[in-house]
């Protein structure tokens, strides 16, 4: 993985003072977690427009943690809530209460446009009140369930207003929208709300994530890490592929590492680290299935399957070889259709399982000299929209990432021009690590996220490209 040179240079007393100058981007190395950190970043202000129906699960969330909690306004009861589930809380004054480290506003109540304005009273008095390395998450409801037009139009505008305020916002601070269902309850977004309040989601932002009740029904003893789980690692012996497997095993997940033969010396060396297991498969090969199953069967079944293995065969579709096509086809689409359809088949994913694809922002937005590849990845999109409501009524979900840039040993050999403008164009200026995928998924995948079903999200730093 290649350092990120300009990034180290823009942060040095220099750097800083040329790259001022000159106008050129600045940004700021992104705090990402480190274990041992608070769940969420605290102390999180909190407000709401009249009429909001989320205050007492933003309240829930907040007692199962450290943090305090600021309120601003009176749309809802904050101190009667936060006195009722043991969490501190006092009223915001700006410029005496201090710098907040995230910020939860409950946008369900706002039923027609004349709404909105609630949006301005809030975030024109708070927005510079939030701290660096920061998390905004504005909460709705979803535009299509809306009893009449004004209310969908109002709520469809908190996407615009949200992805707008995640570029204007800068200093590393991520903004996220969350859509919940009116039959929702306050476990269903109790994952999510922890996910986009802590550093583990350093590199999303610019998010429009769907929370619907849980597939299944979740009890409060509900674990929020996967000590003990089975999970099936594809494309694992490397890249990001490694990043997820680790971020399994160190939550103590019994992680099977997948990949292709010609990797087995590192995947050995990945399965001997984690204390995990390996399986040197070719996935394009039909045969693996069985293998797979047979594997799945020795575990009593996967909890978790991450569909990782990926390829690119770049060039312009004139000179793309048939070969080409077919070899990306294959390992990225394909083969995890197939794999998907034979452990579903045999019932090897087990109660409240989780499937999660990667996709690629490439997917979304397109890329010169990768029809083969983005085809692929906006697939496997297909692939998830086709098998949420499936596995729903299995009481499993499906969702997916799609990663932007990511510093890895295959976008170091990217040239150096298209690379820079890779790194630099998204509301962060400067690229992902692997580690930001795999926090996501490891959310997206957690036993608490059984609400979050049929949902792809981008790990890009809110890229400047796509939607």
């Amino acid at each position: 993985m290649m350092a990120d040179r300009y990034l180290a240079f823009a942060n040095r007393p220099l750097g800083r003072f040329l790259t001022g100058r000159l106008g050129l981007p600045q940004p700021r190395p992104l705090l990402r977690h480190v274990e041992g950190q608070p769940a969420v970043i605290g102390p999180v202000l909190a407000g709401a427009a009249p009429g909001g129906r989320l205050a007492a699960a933003v309240v829930a969330t907040l007692a199962g943690t450290p943090a305090a909690m600021l309120f601003e306004g009176d749309a809802a009861d904050w101190p009667g809530l936060a006195a009722r589930h043991g969490v501190m809380a006092a009223r915001f004054l700006p410029g005496q209460s201090g710098r907040a480290g995230s910020a939860v506003f409950d946008a369900t109540g706002i039923a027609d446009p004349a709404g909105l304005d609630a949006l301005y009273t809030f975030f024109h008095r708070v927005i510079r009140e939030i701290a660096p390395d920061g998390r905004i998450v504005v909460l709705g409801a979803p535009p299509e369930t809306c009893a009449d037009a004004d209310a969908r139009v109002a709520q469809r505008a908190l996407e615009g207003f949200t992805r707008s305020l995640g570029k204007e916002a800068r200093r590393n601070i991520a903004v996220q929208l969350v859509r919940v269902a009116a039959d929702a309850d306050a476990a269903a977004l109790d994952s999510t709300l922890r996910f986009f309040l802590s550093r583990r989601s350093a590199y999303v932002s610019g998010q429009v994530v769907h929370v619907a009740a849980p597939v299944v029904d979740l009890p409060e003893s509900a674990p929020r890490a996967h000590r003990g789980r089975r999970v099936l690692v594809t494309g694992a012996a490397r890249g990001i592929g490694a990043a997820i497997a680790e971020a399994f095993a160190r939550e103590g997940a019994k992680v099977v590492a997948l990949d292709v033969p010609q990797a087995g010396a590192d995947l050995l060396s990945l399965a001997q680290r984690l204390g995990g297991s390996r399986l040197a498969l070719d996935i394009t090969d039909p045969a693996s299935d069985a293998a797979i199953l047979e594997d799945a069967a020795t575990h009593g079944g996967y909890d978790v399957v991450v569909h990782n293995a990926g390829i690119t065969r770049d060039r312009t579709i004139a000179r793309m070889s048939r070969a080409e096509w077919d070899q990306v086809m294959q390992v990225n689409l394909l083969a995890p259709l197939r794999i998907t359809e034979a452990l579903l088949g045999a019932g090897a994913l087990g109660p409240n399982g989780r499937i999660v694809g990667v996709s690629s922002i490439a997917g979304i937005a397109g890329n010169v000299g990768q029809t083969n590849y983005a085809a692929t990845k906006a697939g496997v999109i297909g692939m998830v929209d086709a098998l949420a409501p499936r596995l729903a009524a299995r009481g499993a979900t499906i969702n997916a990432v799609a990663p932007g840039f990511i510093e890895t040993r295959m976008t170091a050999a990217i040239p150096f021009a298209i690379r820079e403008a890779g790194r630099r164009m998204n509301a962060m200026g400067q690229g992902g690590l692997p580690e930001d995928v795999a926090e996501t998924i490891l959310w997206l995948a957690e036993p608490r996220s059984a609400g979050v079903n049929g949902n792809i999200v981008r790990v890009c730093g809110q890229s400047l490209l796509g939607a």
